[in-house]
């Protein structure tokens, strides 16, 4: 062999590893008392985590979540066959929303902006309500927590 097919040969194997993604599962199983036992397990790599557990009467959930960049989305669900979903999106921007909606249809989401000093969130409900939370003053020695609710509102200084 040349050297340009052994430096061919080599290219090719190192393009082929680094396409691999690295997964690692990870089974553990806990009995109780009375000797049931239930199973958990969690399969992760290639920016996805899957997790399956087993109670001891052989009913099954799910959790799957997808993480990417700035985010991730989950998908839960029971043994009933029901699921909730939950997005989280604008992680690392100082804007981050959470969206989750349930196997109802209904939705509740929470926006938090972060900023020097401080932050502020606003949680709105299924019901349409919100509530927010501010925080000013942080790293000044004398930071001010005001939350305002449907119903009532306060503000904490420490």
């Amino acid at each position: 062999m040349n050297s340009k097919s052994i430096a061919l040969a080599i290219a090719t194997f190192a393009l082929c590893t680094s396409t691999l993604v690295a997964q690692t599962t990870h089974t553990g199983t806990s009995t109780g008392p009375n000797g049931q036992t239930a199973t958990r397990t969690a399969t992760r790599g290639g920016g996805q985590t899957n997790v399956t557990a087993t109670g001891p009467n052989g009913s099954t959930a799910n959790r799957s979540t997808s993480h990417y960049a700035g985010g991730n989305s989950t998908t839960v669900t029971g043994p009933n066959g029901q699921s909730a979903n939950r997005t989280v999106t604008g992680r690392g921007t100082g804007n981050v929303t959470a969206t989750t909606s349930g196997p109802n249809g209904n939705t509740a989401t929470r926006n938090t902006s972060r900023y020097a000093g401080g932050s502020s969130s606003t949680a709105t409900g299924p019901n349409g309500q919100s509530a927010n939370r501010t925080v000013s003053g942080r790293g000044t020695g004398a930071a001010t927590i005001a939350r305002t609710g449907p119903h009532s509102s306060a503000t904490r200084t420490r």
